[in-house]
């Protein structure tokens, strides 16, 4: 059998993957937020369903969230793109979550492409900022993970790499109202 190793050898593809499969099994529908993107077809060459939002514009108009259906909503590394994900958290339809953003490192400034207002980061999260933000949202975090993204480059901040967090998972379930 082929190691995930060599199946993905993106470090945060395999974290992902192995975080998702704790807590969704093949054949479960996922709504991914955000456009189709390479982490889409991973998941679906791993047995699950993806819908994607495509080119919904989830801070002006959250509330379409409501016209898909999936088991679960993934969330990959698309909430610190967004300027209110609040209102998107609240408006997911499922009752499972599964999240991964970069965290905010200290050494090195928010991303921005300054060609494409949409590809740059609104927000990089602290752990505890994420967690306040899907508990106000009205989800319960059952499940967390950091991990590092060494760079493989000479300098100060790929070696900090090696040591510093770099992507946070959360894995969380919608409160009900008992």
């Amino acid at each position: 059998m082929e190691s995930m190793y060599r199946i993905y050898p993106e470090k945060r593809y395999r974290k992902t993957l192995a975080i998702l499969k704790q807590f969704a099994s093949s054949g479960t529908t996922i709504l991914d937020l955000g456009v189709r993107n390479p982490f889409s077809e991973v998941m679906e060459k791993e047995g699950y369903r993806v819908i994607n939002t495509q080119g919904e514009d989830l801070d002006l108009f959250p509330e379409k969230l409501r016209s898909y259906q999936g088991e679960m909503v993934t969330a990959l590394e698309i909430l610190e793109h967004l300027v209110n994900p609040f209102g998107v958290l609240q408006q997911l339809p499922a009752q499972r979550l599964l999240v991964t953003v970069p965290l905010r490192l200290w050494f090195a400034t928010a991303y921005r492409n300054a060609k494409d207002p949409r590809d740059c980061h609104y927000h990089e999260f602290e752990p505890w900022q994420l967690d306040m933000l899907l508990e106000k949202a009205g989800w319960q975090i059952k499940y967390r993970e950091k991990w590092t993204h060494p760079v493989g480059k000479i300098g100060l901040r790929p070696l900090l790499r090696y040591f510093v967090p770099r992507y946070y998972a959360v894995y969380a379930e919608k409160m009900t109202n008992d």
